[in-house]
């Protein structure tokens, strides 16, 4: 009997745990089994053992105590009040099972109809789905009064296991107090996952509208991270980046391939000599050398007369290392690199994307791929500064 406990399966969708554990109706004295998929009641007595007993539909030994004309020829429904018909009727000693059908009052008065009667267990089959419209599915049957009175077992089958059920038993040639029967196994499947899956279902609801919060802040955060490290400048660009000395009368150019970390000494260098005599040992170093008067766009770079950081709104002192950007802007290295790397890839001056390849107009302007110049009306050599393409267009023609 055990091998047929574990040999029989219910039916059961993955849904079907939400509604508690499916149980199985089997005709045992048949070979082989038949088994039908079934779902417990949620009133009456839990079906923690298996129920064996014999079946008996209510109709074949029972009629409504007060006739009515729309029960024709007595259904098996279980309802209303049932009197007993004829000479033969279950043993109340002998265990029996009531079989009747979906309709005509709540299935928990079906229940107490047959447990008034004296049946062990109640198996309700369904609708018919052409008449009723129903689907031919396994339901849940709920009591919507109290059902505290109900001491006995309940199970709900499929209209089609409850009409090859009943044809079953009007066929067999086992008798029961002079009443076919068959013998009928009634089992429930239940597991820990049964008791604990209210449990989880609430815990899921409580916490799922906080795990889709956090991932859509998660995704958020990612994409806005992408969205900063875009803006910024890689860090191996910006250490390419050319770098400057201030000697305090001149400039000291380094390229952006040497170790700006090395220590400098532009002390020594001679910026008062010519020229054409500029110490040949010092490798990859240009010195650009300042005259004693003020210097003139004439002979100087505007943005080489630059001696102030926009950062930090300091002038360059002796010894302070600076960083060349390609729209020649000059900054503290340490300030702009940090700038570079961890805010915007953009000049904190003119706003030119230092990652753009620069390119020198005909007039010798420096303009970007994205955002090109334009050119500055004539004016004459004399008059023209690091400000003249913004005033030119103020000029009267």
């Amino acid at each position: 009997m055990s091998s047929l406990f574990h040999s029989m399966k219910s039916e059961s969708g993955w849904l079907g745990w939400a509604w508690g554990a499916d149980s199985t109706v089997t005709v045992v004295d048949r070979s082989p089994v038949v088994s039908f998929s079934s779902r417990p009641a949620a009133f009456g007595s839990e079906i923690s053992s298996p129920i064996l007993g014999y079946v008996l539909p209510l109709n074949s030994f029972t009629k409504p105590c007060i006739p009515s004309s729309s029960f024709k020829p007595s259904p098996n429904v279980g309802c209303p009040t049932l009197c007993f018909d004829g000479p033969n009727s279950p043993d109340p000693s002998e265990p029996w099972i009531a079989l009747v059908q979906r309709g005509k009052c709540e299935f928990v008065n079906k229940v107490r109809e047959a447990q008034r009667l004296g049946a062990r267990a109640v198996v309700v089959g369904g609708d018919n789905p052409e008449v009723s419209g129903y689907p031919d599915t396994l339901v849940n049957m709920y009591s919507p009064e109290d059902a505290s009175d109900v001491q006995i077992a309940a199970t709900f089958i499929k209209y089609s296991d409850y009409a090859e059920l009943y044809r079953l038993i009007s066929t067999s040639n086992t008798s029961h107090a002079g009443l076919r029967t068959l013998s009928l196994l009634i089992t429930a499947e239940y597991s820990a996952w049964d008791w604990y899956s209210p449990i989880v279902t609430f815990i899921i609801v409580l916490l799922l509208p906080s795990i889709l919060t956090f991932v859509t802040l998660l995704v958020h955060r990612v994409r806005a991270a992408r969205a900063a490290q875009r803006d910024r400048a890689p860090e191996e660009f910006v250490h390419s980046l050319p770098w400057r000395v201030w000697t305090g009368s001149g400039w000291e150019k380094h390229e952006g391939s040497e170790d700006a970390n090395t220590p400098v000494d532009p002390f020594n260098v001679d910026l008062e000599r010519d020229q054409q005599q500029q110490p040949s040992s010092t490798a990859n170093v240009n010195i650009i050398e300042e005259e004693s008067g003020p210097s003139t766009p004439q002979n100087q770079p505007w943005f080489e007369s630059q001696m102030e950081c926009a950062i930090c709104l300091s002038e360059f002192e002796k010894g302070d290392k600076v960083r060349v950007l390609p729209c020649h802007h000059l900054f503290h290295m340490h300030e702009v690199d940090q700038w570079l790397i961890q805010r915007k890839k953009l000049c904190p001056v003119c706003k030119g994307d230092v990652t753009q390849v620069p390119q020198t107009s005909a007039s010798g302007f420096t303009e970007t791929q994205d955002t090109p110049f334009v050119e500055p009306a004539a004016t004459s050599p004399d008059d023209v500064t690091e400000t003249t393409p913004l005033l030119s267009t103020l000029q009267d023609p």
